[in-house]
């Protein structure tokens, strides 16, 4: 029997993610109609565009590229999730801090690392931890610890595909079909709550995040994320959509050329939720018992907007500035000074070169390099370092698209969609090898990946025009 790819196994995931989303959270579709009209219009009338997407194999995957984002309650839960993704060619990438912003999580992103992998299907997952360490109350700390110690999120079945997998190397396709069925119940929206209404009332106050990732049965995903062309076009024609976007974009200004992330979405849906009463005395909830019928807000829709990958020079450049902006304005909630902080955000932008040879010159990003199709026959003199192909027309440049996430971006949407501000009160200490030790693996540099896509794509030019 044939057997199925990681990268098939990813692609037939993220569809089958995507429809089971749509069903629990039917704005979710509106925004998708939304994004696939704005990028048919943007590839209709921009052809440089539409070059540079064939360029990068960006083309094709457009249509269905988006992100997820889930919250896991204990180390035993990510290292589970990790042997998941993994079956998937998912690997963790990035460690994200984001109790600096104060969110009690640390995250990382799982996804595809090569070029060409990232050009098939290029689905990630952006997963966060609940960091124990930071609930201030120790009796309810005790508490969530003992919620969460008899919570299994994955089956008996999942796990042994996974173990399947891990010992083989692959799936035939009715392997993979159950593989795919049994990991969407890990993600998937369950109304009955696993503590009662009193705790959850309890979490909630410490919390909103703490209460999403404890009261439940699992680790429902709680956004999904299409990619647009255009996020501005996407945040004005949200409304008109009934999708009630957040008042700022996160992350860098408009820009001729884009960079990193821009990030938008609308606000989470109030969901009901049937809340046990009581406990019997093993701890676990009681069937007999009477429920209370309340409300849980987290889940949302996202859009995003993908430019530029930055070198670590562009990065400390990109963070200056930003610090620099929201040194002097922090965006409201309620979007009362969106237009003031959109001024300032510019203001301090100039400092970033939008131009794609300046920032090339400048060692700010990294960038794609390809044989100029209408250059293969053309004879060539000796200069066959990568400035003169440029030069003389011989290799296009493309930019290398960012595939990874910005914490203050993330905390913005999180912070947006849970009705909380940013706090300094619950800044605490990175705890990166702490995240390490449960997921099992150490996560993989962001800078690296990039850099090894660039020197690969300008090696493969060189030793194309090296043996004409």
């Amino acid at each position: 029997m044939t057997t199925v790819s990681n990268n098939d196994l990813r692609k037939q995931f993220a569809v089958a993610m995507s429809a089971m989303y749509q069903q629990e959270v039917p704005l979710y579709g509106s925004l998708k109609a939304l994004v696939e009209r704005i990028n048919s219009d943007e590839l209709d009338n921009n052809t440089a565009l539409v070059d540079q997407l064939i360029a990068t194999r960006g083309l094709t995957r457009l249509a269905e590229e988006r992100h997820g984002a889930i919250r896991l309650g204990t180390a035993k839960e990510l290292s589970i999730i990790r042997r998941l993704f993994a079956v998937m060619g998912m690997s963790p990438v990035g460690y994200y801090d984001l109790s600096v912003a104060g969110i009690p999580v640390h995250s990382t992103a799982f996804r595809p690392l090569s070029h060409d992998d990232l050009s098939v299907n290029a689905f990630r997952v952006f997963t966060s931890l609940l960091r124990l360490d930071l609930i201030k109350d120790k009796f309810l700390c005790k508490k969530v610890e003992d919620v969460l110690s008899l919570r299994r999120i994955c089956s008996s079945r999942l796990l042994e595909l996974i173990n399947q997998f891990e010992s083989s190397g692959d799936f035939n396709q009715r392997d993979a079909n159950k593989f795919i069925e049994e990991a969407l119940n890990v993600f998937r929206w369950h109304q009955e709550a696993a503590v009662d209404a009193v705790l959850y009332q309890e979490l909630l106050q410490q919390h909103p995040l703490i209460a999403d990732i404890v009261s439940f049965k699992g680790p429902h995903i709680n956004h999904l994320t299409p990619a647009t062309l255009n996020i501005d076009r996407a945040q004005h024609e949200m409304p008109q959509r009934g999708l009630s976007a957040k008042a700022v974009i996160e992350g860098p200004p408009k820009r001729r050329c884009p960079i990193l992330l821009r990030q938008t979405s609308f606000k989470a849906l109030s969901e009901k939720v049937v809340f046990p009463t009581t406990k019997n005395n093993k701890g676990g909830i009681s069937e007999e018992n009477e429920s209370a019928l309340r409300s849980h807000t987290a889940r949302f829709g996202e859009v995003e907007q993908r430019g530029l990958a930055l070198t670590p020079k562009g990065q400390v450049l990109y963070d200056r500035l930003l610090c620099q902006t929201r040194a002097r304005i922090i965006p409201d909630g309620d979007g009362n000074n969106a237009e003031q902080y959109n001024a300032i955000l510019n203001e301090e932008f100039v400092g970033f070169p939008d131009d794609y040879h300046a920032i090339r010159q400048q060692g700010l990003a990294y960038f794609y390099f390809s044989v100029e199709s209408k250059a293969v026959n053309n004879v060539m003199d000796n200069k066959h370092d990568i400035d003169s192909l440029i030069e003389s027309g011989h290799v296009r440049v493309d930019p290398i698209l960012y595939e990874d996430f910005l914490p203050v971006s993330a905390a913005g949407i999180f912070q947006s969609n849970l009705g909380v501000e940013s706090t300094a009160e619950i800044a605490a200490l990175s705890r990166q090898e702490e995240f390490e030790r449960a997921l099992g693996v150490a996560v993989e540099n962001i800078f690296e990946h990039y850099e090894a896509i660039q020197k690969k794509s300008i090696e493969t030019c060189l030793e194309f025009f090296t043996k004409k």
